[in-house]
């Protein structure tokens, strides 16, 4: 059984990080050492979270480093389609207030284009990591019948 799984795709300029399952203490050091990766080679990312069903403030450490290391190679780090319950978790900890969260991939794309100018980049190579734990999840999760759907907006105030 898996609790996260890491995909990388190519965009125009920056790379897709694509986050599947739950982000949490076991996994969130292993994501952003992949993360980090991925900065050296592109530092330009979006990090999708549509099929993250759960993340930790472990995870959002992850994040968090990995928006360093983007940002020390000269790029940034997106986030876009946060669930409810994701969402949730990324606003009580404030983290939509420091990094700049979007409805979706295609929006901060636009955004990161709007900020930085269409420069072409090498397209990234597609890769995938999926981490592996034999120990049973004993973590408390978030409610799928949340009644949080509100989106952030696009341009949404960094810090």
């Amino acid at each position: 059984m898996f609790s996260v799984d890491l995909t990388t795709r190519p965009g125009d300029g920056y790379v897709v990080v694509d986050l599947r399952g739950e982000l949490d203490v076991a996994d969130a050091a292993a994501v952003a050492a992949a993360i980090a990766t991925v900065a050296v080679r592109e530092p330009q990312i979006i990090v999708d979270l549509a099929a993250l069903e759960f993340i930790d403030s472990s995870g959002v450490a992850a994040l968090g480093h990995g928006r360093r290391q983007a940002r020390r190679a000269g790029g940034d780090l997106l986030l876009a389609a946060p669930k409810p319950g994701v969402l949730r978790t990324l606003t009580a900890i404030r983290l939509v207030d420091a990094f700049s969260v979007h409805a979706s991939v295609a929006e901060a794309a636009r955004a990161r284009l709007a900020q930085a100018g269409a420069e072409p980049a090498a397209p990234a190579r597609i890769s995938r990591l999926r981490l592996v734990r034999n120990a049973t999840r004993s973590a408390i999760r978030p409610s799928a019948s949340g009644s949080g759907s509100a989106r952030p907006q696009a341009g949404q105030a960094e810090a």
